[in-house]
């Protein structure tokens, strides 16, 4: 696999916005990458970025028929995701990229991307109509019952 491929896919996987754990940055210029990311981007490149995410979540079959994404809107987002990438590693973040490559290796765009991911999330969850939906289920969540099975309630 070349390079610049191999660079793409760690990218990706850096982007697990959803996963379990918080992204940390693991090192100094993890952290200076990591920091020029967040701020290189305006809101418009972290909702392009979102929404990239979600056109790719969208190809799982668990999730696949929630979505309505066409496989020409997944890749006009694939395109403009790769340019805003490759503008923020080769010019916003130039000196950044290469000193986080040099001294800590690929694993720092991983954790640069996946604070980016998660701080463009954010923005996405932090819109009261996302958080009314996320806050939905608490209608059918039986608070007592888990209470009195937790040992919490009289």
């Amino acid at each position: 696999m070349n390079l610049v491929r191999s660079i793409a896919l760690t990218i990706a996987v850096g982007l697990r916005v959803l996963s379990a754990a918080p992204a940390l940055a693991s090192g100094l210029y993890t952290d200076e990458l990591s920091k020029c990311l967040v701020r290189s981007t305006t809101t418009a490149d972290k909702t392009l970025l979102v929404k990239w995410i979600f056109s790719t979540m969208a190809l799982h079959p668990d999730v696949k028929g929630l979505a309505k994404v066409s496989d020409d809107q997944r890749t006009e987002l694939s395109k403009e995701t790769a340019r805003l990438f490759e503008g923020l590693l080769t010019h916003a973040c130039l000196s950044q990229s290469r000193e986080a490559m040099k001294y800590e290796g690929q694993s720092a765009l991983e954790a640069s991307f996946s604070v980016l991911g998660q701080v463009a999330a954010r923005e996405i969850f932090a819109d009261p109509r996302v958080t009314s939906g996320m806050a939905e289920f608490a209608k059918f969540f039986d608070g007592e019952r888990l209470k009195k099975d937790l040992g919490l309630g009289k």
